[in-house]
């Protein structure tokens, strides 16, 4: 079975239309027509969108096995004071929908709470070395690792590690404190149990 009557089978048992998918994705009804014709594949960037609109993985349409990404659990990390950060593998997490990340560490204290990160919740990181102000971050202080919202201030050589829980205050680096402090990634995601 082709892609395209893939696609329409999906579309059938959601009670939709092509028309309403190109209007709510951006990709185009030329587009779609070409893709019924046979003359055109959606590239893998239409082929998501479509995907996420449908609320159905890529494979469900391309006939593809689902990948399963696993990523490297690494221990731990503090939402409170931080703790050492010790690179050992603990295990591994499926990620099938978080393309984006590189590897997982738990979150241990409740300064986070604010983000809806709690002690014990799976988080999802992206290995680089900066981010935006304001994004929540796994940061290395000397050897211990924590999670914080990140704001870096060049102009006054300051950085500042903001909880998310008012009983914390926020960690505040000047100058040469600088030196000791790593971005390990971005947080990108978390799993977390109903509470």
């Amino acid at each position: 079975m082709d892609m395209y009557n893939n696609f329409l089978k999906i579309l059938k048992s959601k009670g939709l239309t092509p028309y309403k998918v190109s209007k709510a994705t951006g990709v185009s009804g030329a587009t779609l027509t070409s893709w019924k014709n046979g003359s055109y594949t959606p590239k893998l960037d239409k082929l998501k969108a479509i995907a996420e609109y449908l609320e159905v993985d890529i494979s469900d349409i391309t006939d593809a096995p689902r990948l399963e990404n696993k990523l490297p659990i690494l221990g731990e990390i503090a939402c409170g004071t931080p703790i050492f950060a010790e690179e050992n593998i603990e295990g591994y997490a499926s990620a099938t929908n978080i393309a984006t990340a590189d590897f997982c560490l738990f979150a241990k204290g409740d300064s986070m709470i604010g983000a809806r990160i709690y002690d014990g919740d799976l988080v999802y990181i992206k290995k680089q070395q900066r981010v935006e102000n304001g994004e929540i971050a796994a940061v290395l202080v000397d050897d211990s690792a924590t999670l914080k919202r990140v704001y870096l201030y060049p102009e006054e050589e300051k950085l500042v590690l903001a909880p998310e829980n008012p009983k914390y205050k926020p960690l505040v680096f000047v100058g040469k404190e600088l030196c000791d402090i790593q971005i390990l990634g971005k947080a990108v995601a978390f799993q977390s149990e109903v509470r």
